[in-house]
């Protein structure tokens, strides 16, 4: 079993966690769907100062992790490495010394669209910068072999070490898909940490080689909508399955079973939604015990990833929020 957590008993259900948001482009309003307009990342910015949230400094990721239960945190992840982020989202990080993680995907460096290593060694200097890793190609690597997969990451763990010194703790998969085999592959290399793309909120209880994000565009960044982000809690689980997010055409459907905490409030009023066939619906559910969940999918996820949201909000406006990504195998 797969399945390394960095703690996993005494979990507190007033747990804030960290939530993890994850942008790409800023200001390319040709690609919405991994856009961000700067005037409403901005407004993103004002909004959690207001709130009082603290953006953790990827540094001291472990420490802000063990001790959550005093104030909210946000960790600000940025994907790619696109030249529009150093034009117009960079300024505004440098001026205030805001944490983040701008994770790189070494094939692209220097390309038309991209920024170069000069630029990323100027961020690099910066002790609130982080420099993550999102691999060599950015292909889809979960289709890929062992073998490859070893290899594109191992090539992009060379350029950072000739580039930047070192390479990086933190390891973002492509499009967020990983199976077993990937994470395996990637712990192996000596990360410390990896993020998918499913929504959610990071605590203890979260597999540290398949950390949630909620993913930041134009559709899903407005500010309304970014305000019900920021109340979103933990939901702490204890495991989910099936373990392999990978599916084939005899696992897909997967039988979906979710092991929560004992100490979660009204856990019986959670709400799932899922996007089998195509269409997003209420998933049926069932509790097995007080604390096991079965989500019954009725129809295969026809598309490259299936999804499932679950939510269960709490009396004082926040919600607990937990995402499951899979990946569905090229035939």
């Amino acid at each position: 079993m797969f399945n390394i957590k960095l703690y996993s008993s005494e979990i507190t259900s007033e747990d804030f966690g960290i939530i993890s948001l994850m942008y790409h482009r800023f200001e390319e309003n040709k690609y919405p769907s991994t856009n961000i307009r700067i005037n409403e990342f901005k407004k993103h910015i004002e909004l959690i100062n207001q709130e009082n949230i603290k953006i953790i400094n990827p540094s001291n990721f472990y420490n802000e992790l063990k001790n959550n239960t005093d104030q909210r945190k946000i960790l600000l992840t940025i994907d790619d490495g696109f030249l529009s982020f150093y034009e117009n989202a960079w300024p505004i990080l440098k001026k205030n010394k805001t944490p983040f993680i701008l994770f790189v995907n070494t094939r692209e460096v220097g390309s038309s669209g991209y920024m170069n290593w000069d630029q990323i060694l100027e961020l690099d200097k910066y002790e609130f910068v982080e420099i993550g890793n999102h691999s060599h190609s950015h292909e889809y690597l979960i289709d890929f072999s062992p073998k490859e997969i070893k290899m594109d990451l191992e090539k992009s763990i060379s350029i950072f070490k000739k580039r930047l010194g070192k390479n990086s703790d933190f390891f973002s998969y492509p499009f967020g898909e990983y199976s077993l085999v990937f994470k395996k592959i990637v712990k192996d290399l000596g990360f410390k940490y990896a993020f998918g793309q499913h929504s959610g909120v990071i605590d203890l209880t979260k597999d540290i080689y398949e950390m949630p994000r909620f993913p930041i565009n134009e559709k899903y960044g407005e500010v309304n909508r970014f305000k019900t982000l920021l109340k979103t809690l933990p939901f702490q689980y204890k495991k989910i399955e099936p373990e392999e997010k990978y599916l084939n055409d005899k696992t897909n459907p997967p039988n979906v079973t979710i092991e929560f905490y004992e100490n979660i409030d009204n856990l019986k009023n959670i709400n799932c939604f899922s996007n089998e066939e195509d269409k997003w619906r209420n998933s049926k559910i069932k509790f097995m015990s007080d604390t096991v969940l079965h989500i019954k999918i009725e129809g295969k996820f026809i598309t490259e990833r299936g999804r499932i949201n679950c939510s269960l909000r709490n009396d004082d406006g926040f919600y607990r929020w937990l995402g499951i990504q899979f990946v569905v195998k090229e035939k």
